[in-house]
């Protein structure tokens, strides 16, 4: 039986960055047709057996309208409630309120002001994506405050976190599952100096493959067990998934971020069963 995927990219990168690559001959041993579309084109998404998000990252300036889009689009994945509540990363107190290791995250909105931290710390917007609008300060003051104050001006939430050092020495781990099964993970160095990808989209990154402690790995294992709990849905329901973390000061493992929505899953790093997997959960999705 052949059946048809559409991967969604956007308009600056329609065809995604090329991370997916390998991952489209493992579905066409898998009898998939695949093709790809920004998801504000005019490609006939109802017509594919499954629609999987992959480079949507220009949303952020368009949540509402690319929330509209996902919930007219059949065949999802991942699902469009999941989507909704995974773009806001106001997500991240819920994540914290239900127990999982994080690092502690203030939501501004418009109008409000913050308790800065004492330490250097991280403003970025609550909806965005591959560290546009992101800055760190060393501490408190009018540099922080006129930063606040532009993505207020602009109608948009604001989040402060204190910066975990660690990125610096450590990066990020980015722990990958599909189907809710644990895939492969790979390092993230992206520092918010470095300078944003040809796109304009995302600050360019060093990735490497990884292996997480296992400390690292239960955190990630926790919060994807929280956000399924929080979301009443089955780990299996998520074609993908992607937890970021970091060390804290302390050494303990902390989620930065729950990854969703349109995660790069980091296949040029990984092991060679990788687009295997992901084929293979790809099909589950339509049994």
């Amino acid at each position: 039986m052949t059946r048809s995927a559409i991967f969604v990219g956007c308009a600056a990168l329609p065809e995604g960055d090329g991370d997916e690559a390998a991952v489209l001959p493992a579905l066409a041993d898998l009898g998939f047709t695949v093709s790809w579309a920004a998801w504000d084109s005019a490609a006939d998404f109802a017509s594919a057996d499954i629609v999987v998000l992959r480079a949507a990252w220009d949303y952020p300036e368009r949540r509402e309208e690319f929330l509209s889009w996902c919930e007219d689009v059949p065949g999802l994945s991942n699902p469009a409630a999941v989507v909704r509540w995974n773009t806001d990363k106001a997500y991240l107190g819920e994540l914290l309120d239900a127990g999982v290791p994080a690092v502690p995250v203030e939501i501004v909105p418009p109008g409000e002001k913050p308790r800065w931290p004492k330490k250097p710390f991280v403003v970025k917007p609550s909806v965005g994506a591959g560290g546009r609008g992101a800055a760190r300060f060393s501490s408190a003051g009018a540099d922080a405050e006129q930063h606040l104050r532009a993505l207020h001006d602009e109608g948009r939430t604001g989040l402060v976190q204190p910066y975990q050092s660690s990125v610096d020495t450590q990066g990020e781990i980015a722990v990958t599952y599909f189907g809710g099964v644990y895939s492969h993970a790979f390092t993230k160095f992206a520092p918010l100096e470095s300078s944003m990808d040809t796109s304009g989209l995302y600050r360019e990154e060093r990735l490497a493959a990884a292996v997480p402690a296992p400390e690292v790995r239960a955190v990630a294992e926790d919060a994807l067990d929280a956000a399924c709990g929080l979301l009443g849905i089955l780990r299996a329901e998520l074609l993908y998934a992607r937890v970021d973390l970091v060390r804290g000061d302390d050494g303990r493992p902390l989620v930065l971020e729950l990854e969703l929505t349109e995660p790069s899953l980091g296949f040029r790093h990984a092991d060679a069963g990788a687009p295997l997997r992901f084929a293979s959960a790809v099909r589950q999705q339509l049994a």
